[in-house]
């Protein structure tokens, strides 16, 4: 094991280019590592929007062997670089490397440390992890002939019905056809208001009600680079959206991340259509994993290969915000988690947030100049 001797702390955008090529080295030699969540650009474009986004570097005598970005309030409680939108977390390494997570934390200037989704193989982290959970996955391989070819080879049963409302949707709004790679910036600001809608229609908090994660998503569309590229894709038929996702991709992994689909055409099973298009047409691309994020969801169940585990929990030293922070905030993840875990208290609070949230769109719709808004 390699122990690191020394920690320097940096804002993103203060990584030069030899600190950068270090990290996608450490991401490059374990396949842990290897999520686009993971890669210094996502953290880059945390950086342009979040004011208290760091990362602390570990040294192996003259060598970065360890990056680790994190956010930090003027207070010292820190969290994960993107907490509730990242779907991966860690400190990414050389192989061998390790340290003391108090150091760590004292160097950050941190009293604690919140994460929710953080890789396996982190054991320094160990002793502060407070639950795991499965992480879907799809493993990817390219298929032989075209994309019905390679649905019948690899769902089989899911294929036959897939097939069959593909045709209809072609019969009745036009001819399906999926892009991979879509770079028509009014495709993706269409994403982001079937996904508002489906927050509120859900009762979910509208991620994109927040100024900051429309302008990362935004930028990170731009984002072209090997370790991280933002990728759009859409299902049309004719000349119009019918689903949408966007999310990053490395070399070898893609993070499911944003999917919605136009409601009017939810009779075809648009949302499944879109994952099962996005896996075949990743594969052919040179992706062998992908990655669909914590969360039980029936069509995850359907789609996965196998599960990863992630881990959430706070990593703390004595401190008396640290007590505070895990005093407010365990609890409330403590009751999501129950809630999550099992289905007789599951469906019943999904039931009710589902009213909720008509009920919030009905008053909405009536309210005075709710259609002048709505042009």
């Amino acid at each position: 094991m390699r122990s690191t001797s020394a920690i320097t702390i940096h804002r993103p955008e203060e990584l030069d280019e030899s600190l950068r090529r270090a990290w996608h080295r450490a991401m490059d030699e374990s396949p842990d590592y290897a999520n686009p969540f993971l890669a210094p650009e996502f953290t880059l474009g945390v950086g342009r929007y979040r004011k208290g986004a760091q990362v602390a570097v570990l040294h192996d005598g003259g060598e970065a062997v360890g990056f680790f970005p994190y956010e930090r309030t003027v207070y010292g409680a820190g969290r994960a670089i993107g907490l509730g939108l990242s779907d991966c977390q860690a400190l990414v390494h050389r192989p061998g490397v390790t340290w003391d997570t108090g150091e760590l934390l004292r160097a950050c200037g941190l009293a604690v440390f919140e994460f929710d989704h953080l890789v396996e193989e982190q054991p320094p982290f160990g002793p502060y992890v407070t639950g795991t959970f499965a992480s879907p996955v799809l493993d990817l391989k390219p298929g032989e002939g075209d994309y019905p070819a390679w649905l019948r080879a690899t769902y089989p049963g899911l294929a036959k019905t897939t097939l069959k409302k593909e045709r209809r949707l072609g019969r009745d709004a036009g001819e399906v056809r999926f892009v991979y790679d879509e770079r028509d910036p009014a495709a993706l600001r269409t994403l982001m208001r079937w996904k508002s809608a489906q927050y509120r229609r859900t009762g979910r908090m509208d991620r994109f009600s927040k100024p900051w994660i429309v302008d990362l998503v935004d930028h990170l569309f731009q984002v072209r680079e090997e370790h991280f590229t933002g990728v759009l894709s859409v299902v049309y038929a004719g000349d119009r959206p019918v689903a949408a996702h966007f999310g990053p991709r490395s070399r070898s992994v893609f993070a499911a991340w944003f999917t919605a689909y136009d409601p009017e055409f939810g009779y075809y099973s648009p949302g499944l259509m879109m994952h099962l298009r996005l896996a075949e047409a990743a594969g052919r691309d040179g992706v062998t994993l992908m990655d669909m994020g914590r969360g039980e969801k029936e069509y995850k169940d359907w789609l996965k290969t196998r599960e990863l585990r992630v881990a959430e929990g706070f990593a703390a030293r004595p401190h008396p915000v640290a007590a505070a922070h895990r005093l407010w905030r365990r609890p409330v993840r403590g009751l999501r988690n129950t809630v999550l875990a099992h289905p007789r208290l599951r469906d019943p609070a999904d039931r009710l947030l589902k009213t909720v949230g008509a009920l919030r769109t009905s008053l909405l719709a009536r309210a005075p100049g709710a259609g002048a808004r709505a042009r």
